[in-house]
């Protein structure tokens, strides 16, 4: 079973997220921000990480920027979430390493579609 790792400061936004994905079959785990997902990825590193742009502590491309610095993690895919519809701030999340976005609010069929073109399902 593919691991996907939900990283959003939205307790409610994880809590949707995470069913829209174990529909889509995927073991699912959750962090509240950047700094706790880099933890979770030393504990186990997911398949694929939906992550949120905007959250405290550490954001969403502060992680990207830490993340994508560790050459043994580049395989992991990073599905970037924003509700900004910035063309130039989509560019610099893809520019940092993520390899995919959606808009927010999303469903199950974006996801599904997105895991699609990133080979996942």
């Amino acid at each position: 079973m593919k691991s996907c790792l939900v990283v959003d400061d939205s307790k409610v936004v994880r809590k949707f997220a995470r069913r829209i994905l174990e529909e889509l079959s995927f073991a699912v785990r959750e962090a509240c921000d950047g700094s706790e997902a880099l933890a979770e990825c030393t504990k186990d590193l997911p398949d694929v990480i939906l992550l949120d742009w905007n959250m405290p502590i550490m954001d969403g491309m502060q992680f990207l920027k830490e993340f994508r610095t560790n050459k043994a993690w580049e395989h992991v895919l990073i599905l970037f979430c924003t509700t900004v519809n910035d063309v130039s701030c989509i560019q610099d999340a893809m520019n940092c390493g993520a390899n995919e976005y959606i808009m927010k609010p999303f469903d199950t069929e974006i996801v599904r579609s997105k895991f699609i073109q990133m080979g996942l399902l």
